[in-house]
């Protein structure tokens, strides 16, 4: 397996770390040099490249949300009307996405159901914090049917009341109260759009490691304490060397998992090795990160703080580390019984 990128995914991450660094419109410039529309064609793969760039200097931008709840469960799940409809929003940056992932806590019912019409679908539920709701124009949700989990997009309702989450991602409450909805895709989209997004994830969380990584070593390179480096003590060089295998480690199961998913092989436990290697390695990363920092890392102001709290929300967003492995877990039994 060569996890090399392609010259398109090289060139579109190179413009993309040059945009984070030195526009002041982040989005508004990723959308406008067509990097967003780009992630059709530079595949999931690409994608991670992107949110790595992204990561590592905690740019507060949708990218994550878009891609992986609008521009490509749009693409690849969505009826050509939807995608004629949908899809250039979601290239320009005039539709924001996010989703309501990956709880299941809400309802579907279909008035229309006997007519066998795929309108009058309505949704029922309560989503307690859902990243960037606040700036989205649109949500993807997972909802129950009486044939199992589908998904539904529709407008951002009215009124989302804000959630304070670790991380600075716009989040908000979002209450569906019989409100209309377009289902998208059939009943094998949500695991679909599920573990490609949780590869998605975790390539942010790659990039946010690195950049927390990378912050603790040119620290440690110059913070004398007894008259030499810090970066010459060995319990320096050992926490300073676990976080860099981590790191490695994360960015390494979620390229293969998005490779597998570009090359179209069966990745669902490769998607899930990456979620349970972003959460935990990455919760250890930032935790380092801090640790190396001595005081000043508990700063609210440094940027190696940012990384740490990044590094926490995506934790917690990506399930945990005990409920990812218990799923995990659940998935490679049924893989070995059939």
């Amino acid at each position: 397996m060569d996890f090399t990128p392609t010259e398109e995914q090289q060139a579109a991450c190179e413009l993309a770390a040059e945009i984070l660094d030195r526009s002041s419109e982040r989005w508004k410039a990723l959308c406008e040099a067509g990097l967003v529309a780009a992630v059709e064609e530079i595949g999931l793969l690409g994608l991670v490249l992107l949110l790595e760039e992204m990561g590592r200097r905690t740019a507060e931008i949708p990218l994550a949300a878009t891609c992986a709840y609008g521009l490509l469960p749009v693409a690849a799940h969505g009826t050509d009307e939807q995608r004629a409809r949908l899809l250039p929003g979601l290239r320009n940056g005039s539709y924001v996405a996010t989703g309501a992932f990956p709880q299941r806590s809400a309802r579907a019912v279909n008035s229309n159901s006997e007519k066998g019409s795929g309108e009058g679908w309505r949704l029922t539920g309560s989503f307690p914090a859902v990243p960037w709701l606040r700036e989205a124009t649109h949500v993807l949700v997972p909802a129950v049917t009486d044939a199992g989990t589908r998904l539904f997009w529709l407008p951002v309702p009215a009124g989302a009341e804000p959630v304070d989450t670790t991380a600075p991602w716009a989040a908000a409450r979002l209450v569906l109260d019989g409100t209309p909805a377009e289902p998208l895709g059939d009943g094998t989209a949500y695991g679909q759009v599920l573990a490609r997004a949780r590869t998605a994830f975790a390539g942010l969380q790659a990039g946010v490691c690195a950049g927390s990584l990378a912050r603790a070593v040119a620290y440690t390179s110059v913070r004398e304490q007894f008259g030499r480096p810090l970066s010459t003590n060995q319990g320096v060089l050992l926490r300073a060397a676990d976080a860099h295998m981590d790191t490695e480690a994360i960015r390494v199961t979620a390229y293969e998992a998005a490779w597998r998913y570009d090359q179209g092989l069966p990745a669902a436990s490769h998607a899930l090795t990456a979620a349970w290697w972003a959460s935990e390695g990455g919760k250890r990363v930032v935790h380092a990160g801090q640790h190396l920092h001595g005081g000043i890392g508990a700063d609210l102001e440094h940027p190696v703080h940012r990384h740490f709290l990044w590094g926490r929300q995506l934790d917690a967003y990506l399930g945990g580390g005990a409920e990812v492995l218990a799923e995990l877990g659940v998935l490679l039994g049924k893989e070995e019984t059939s």
